[in-house]
Parts: C-alpha cells; sequence; structure tokens
C-alpha cells in the first residue's frame, strides 16, 4: 500500500509520511517519569492525537496507558455525576487490561453496572485509586479531546478529584494515576470554578497542579527534511530536499497541518495537470508556489476557525488589520482575551513581547481576507486593476515596472486631496487591492515581516518563476524628497 501525506485524524508510520517523533516523546516521558500532570495545548490540527498515540505505544513497556477520547462520551454524559462516572468507566474499562489489579476492577463495574445508586465521582474515584494501587505497573491516565467537556461543571467536579488525590499522593503516599495527561485547544489548567449560576468563580483553577507543557510541537526544518527525504526513497521524484524543506518551512513556521497538506498537493493534486505532468514537476519551486496558491484560496476547517474567532471578536479583528496595513505592534498580555484566543487557536504567536501572524499562509489568508471585505471590494482602485491586468503580463512575464507606474497614476487620480494621514493608513491597502487582481491565480505574494512597520514595507510577489521585490516607503511630500534628493547629491 502506498503511503500518503495525512491530513486528517491520526498519522500513523505504516500509512503515512511523518516527522520523526522520538525527540519530543524522549522529552514527554521524561515529564511521565517525574509523576508530572500536565496539559498538551495546541492549536487545532496541530498533532496533538498522533503524538499521544505514538507517546502510549513509547511508555507502555513501563507503564499501563489509558488513552482515553472524550469525544466518545455525548453531551448527556455531563448531565450529572451518576451519568459521567458510568460513561467514563465504560471507557476506562474498555482500555484497561491488566489482571493484576482484578478485584477493584471488578467492583468497578459492579458500581457502573449497579442502577438502583447514584454512581458518584467520589465512588468512581475510590475504585481508580484502588486499581492504581494493585497495578503491577504505574498507570498513566491520557484524555484527548477535552474541549468537549470543558463548560461542564461536572468535568470541572472530576478534575478536582483528580486534584484531590494526587496532593494525596505526594502528602500521604496514596494510590493515584502516575501521570496524567489531558490534551485539546483549550489550555483547562486555567479554568476556573462555578459557585453558582450567577457566574461568580473562584481564583483557584481545579487543575492548577499541572505543570507547564513549553514542548514545541512545530515542525524543524530539519523534521520536514526527514519527512521528504522518506517520500524521496519511495518515489525517487529527483527533488531538491533541502531546499523544498526550507520553503516548507518558510511559509508555514511548521505548522503541522499547513506542511502536510501542501506536501499532499505536491504529492496527489499537482502531477497530470496542464502545468506539471508528473512528481517529479510538482516536487519543485515551480510545484511549491502552486500548492501554495492552491492552499490559501481553499475552503478548510482551520481557515473557518481563524475567521469565526475574528468574528466572534471585533476588537482583535481591528487589531490584527491595523498590524498589517499600518505596521502598528501590538504588545504581548495574556490578560487580555482576545490575544490569548489568538496565540490558543494558533493563528497568531509571541516574538519578543510583541504579537505576530503565525506564518506566511495565514498572513496571506488574513490578507485576502481584509482586502475582500465588503468595505473595499467596490474600491475604485481595484475597478482600475480589472481594467488594466491584461496590460501588465507580456510573454508570460510580469511588468512589475508598468504596474507601479499605473498604479501612481490612479493613486494620484482617486486619491490625491487626501492628507498625509490618510495616504499612511491606507496606502499599502490601496496598492495591495491593485495588486491582487493582477495575478491572482497565478503569482503569490507576502509582506516580509521584518520590514512590516510604519515606515517600510517589503512586498514579496512570486510570478511563473520569478520574483520580485517591492519596497513601499510611506510618502512625505515633494518638500521632503527633494531635501533627500540634496543631501545624496
Amino acid at each position: 500500500m502506498r503511503k500518503e501525506f495525512n491530513i486528517t485524524g491520526l498519522c500513523t508510520p505504516k500509512k503515512h509520511y511523518m516527522v520523526n517523533l522520538d525527540h519530543r516523546l524522549k522529552q514527554m516521558k521524561r515529564m511521565v517519569d517525574k509523576g508530572n500532570y500536565f496539559v498538551i495545548s495546541r492549536a487545532r490540527q496541530y498533532g496533538k492525537t498522533t503524538t499521544l498515540a505514538a507517546l502510549a505505544d513509547y511508555l507502555k513497556e513501563e507503564y499501563i496507558v489509558v488513552f482515553l477520547d472524550f469525544q466518545t462520551i455525548g453531551s448527556a454524559m455531563y448531565e450529572s455525576e451518576d451519568a459521567f462516572s458510568r460513561a467514563f468507566t465504560t471507557c476506562f474499562l474498555e482500555e484497561f487490561h491488566h489482571e493484576s489489579a482484578g478485584q477493584p476492577v471488578k467492583e468497578l463495574e459492579r458500581l457502573s453496572e449497579e442502577k438502583s445508586r447514584p454512581f458518584y465521582l467520589l465512588n468512581l474515584f475510590l475504585c481508580l485509586t484502588s486499581i492504581c494501587g494493585q497495578a503491577d505497573k504505574p498507570v498513566v491516565l491520557m484524555i484527548d479531546e477535552i474541549d468537549s467537556a470543558k463548560n461542564n461543571q461536572v468535568f470541572l467536579d472530576f478534575l478536582s478529584q483528580l486534584r484531590k488525590y494526587y496532593l494525596q499522593r505526594e502528602r500521604k503516599g496514596t494510590a493515584a494515576f502516575h501521570s496524567v495527561i489531558l490534551a485539546g485547544v483549550y489550555d483547562v489548567k486555567n479554568l476556573k470554578r462555578k459557585l453558582r449560576t450567577d457566574e461568580e468563580h473562584m481564583l483557584n483553577s481545579p487543575w492548577n497542579i499541572a505543570v507547564d507543557f513549553n514542548l514545541d510541537m512545530s515542525f524543524s526544518k530539519n523534521e520536514i527534511a526527514g519527512m521528504l527525504w522518506e517520500y524521496e526513497a519511495d518515489e525517487n521524484t529527483g527533488m531538491d530536499v533541502e531546499n523544498l524543506a526550507e520553503m516548507l518551512f518558510d511559509e508555514t513556521s511548521g505548522y503541522p497541518f499547513l506542511v502536510c497538506r501542501l506536501c499532499k498537493i505536491m504529492d496527489e493534486e499537482l502531477p497530470e495537470t496542464e502545468e506539471f505532468e508528473n512528481r517529479s514537476a510538482s516536487w519543485s519551486r515551480e510545484g511549491f508556489l502552486a500548492a501554495v496558491r492552491m492552499l490559501v484560496l481553499e475552503k478548510n476547517t482551520l481557515f473557518d476557525s481563524l475567521n469565526q474567532k475574528l468574528e466572534d471578536y471585533p476588537k482583535l479583528d481591528r487589531a490584527i488589520c491595523k498590524m498589517l496595513f499600518n505596521g502598528e505592534k501590538i504588545a504581548y498580555n495574556p490578560d487580555l482575551e482576545e490575544i490569548d484566543i489568538a496565540i490558543m487557536f494558533g493563528f497568531a504567536k509571541c516574538e519578543k513581547s510583541v504579537v505576530v501572524i503565525a506564518n506566511r499562509i495565514f498572513e496571506t489568508r488574513l490578507y485576502n481576507r481584509f482586502l475582500a471585505s465588503e468595505e473595499w471590494k467596490e474600491s475604485g482602485i481595484t475597478q482600475a486593476s480589472f481594467l488594466d491586468k491584461n496590460g501588465f503580463i507580456v510573454d508570460g512575464r510580469l511588468n512589475v515596472r508598468r504596474i507601479l507606474e499605473k498604479f501612481v497614476v490612479h493613486f494620484h487620480e482617486l486619491y490625491g486631496e487626501e492628507d498625509q494621514r490618510f495616504v499612511e493608513e491606507y496606502g499599502r491597502r490601496f496598492f495591495l487591492l491593485y495588486l491582487r487582481p493582477i495575478i491572482n491565480g497565478t503569482g503569490n505574494y507576502y509582506i516580509e515581516a521584518q520590514t512590516r512597520d510604519k515606515k517600510r514595507t517589503d512586498v514579496i510577489v512570486d510570478y511563473h518563476g520569478e520574483q520580485f521585490i517591492i519596497e513601499m516607503k510611506i510618502w512625505y511630500g515633494k518638500e521632503y524628497l527633494e531635501r533627500l534628493l540634496r543631501i545624496s547629491v
């Protein structure tokens, strides 16, 4: 069976091309060996489930690993302690297969099956504690997809019970799970317990025993190269592995889904098309750029999530718009909900105490989103671009000089009466509005992050194998220009 690049669900080494996880697994095992309780809180489609499954296999010689998925527990199971305890027990016993804890297991089964009396969390944890105490190996509990439970009071009570027995283990040596690992988008370590229905909260979290999980789960350039070398050994495309790995990393910053999606496009969707006759042709710089064009224009759940969060948090939407077009800096502040959400969902990150967009793919998608908004799509400069666009392509090559000359003419005609502040705030946006229809579907553009400030922006344009760097600076008027010219002379 031919391997493939996987972008949905669990990845397995026999079926899918994967990065080597050994380094991550060793680091996570060290945390387990210490008896840590921790949360793997990462954005959607970031490889959490695949990593947990690999870790469960990695630990199985030394530990009894109970790997649960809370997606299998329906919402009705969170309505009461009784319903949750019975559902949890069913899932737990399905994964726990060790004779050494036979009697406590039988007691757990009995309580779960007895319908005449309520099955409380206290009863559940007394049985779980006995099982951990009699098992022939330390028991590690791993729970994936905890997001489905995060807003339920019974789940918070469940976390509190885990916390209680963890503390008793530390103080009294009481039997408990050796390590507990939860995985989801939201960091449940920071959840607060509800006291009453009026939304008043305690200051401490029911999960404040968890240690920080700071392991980088993005793909490095070397890890991407290792995955490509494995693919190349099977397919013999003749690709430049190191160069393609670098391009993939530069475009995605190692976001796992984006890396694998681009690879999947080059492997499955580009070959045998008009532009790329086979895989040897698609695994090239031109094939990579074509894959990027396809990805930034497609509809998928990851981009849907990004758009939804911007709609849910208008302050974040406005802040990112100003950051992209005006070069404004957003200082990182974890206490601001909109900033915390942006980083939690993976489309922003913190660099040197400043919030930046996580990667070029997201950045291009965001630029396209803002440029296509109702406010701007009927812009006069966009209409001028559609009228002019056929004059900018000569023998398949992009005449960038002509684009700049025509843009200056149109901008002066349409906005020449506006003041300096208008130019500073909207000048870059108008240029991108003019550029996008010209290259759309054939070329790519992105903004060089290191020059995206209030004084200078570099727009990088890739078109049919050629790359153009367009440096935009704020216009401070004719007098300022003449002064600069005199100085240069």
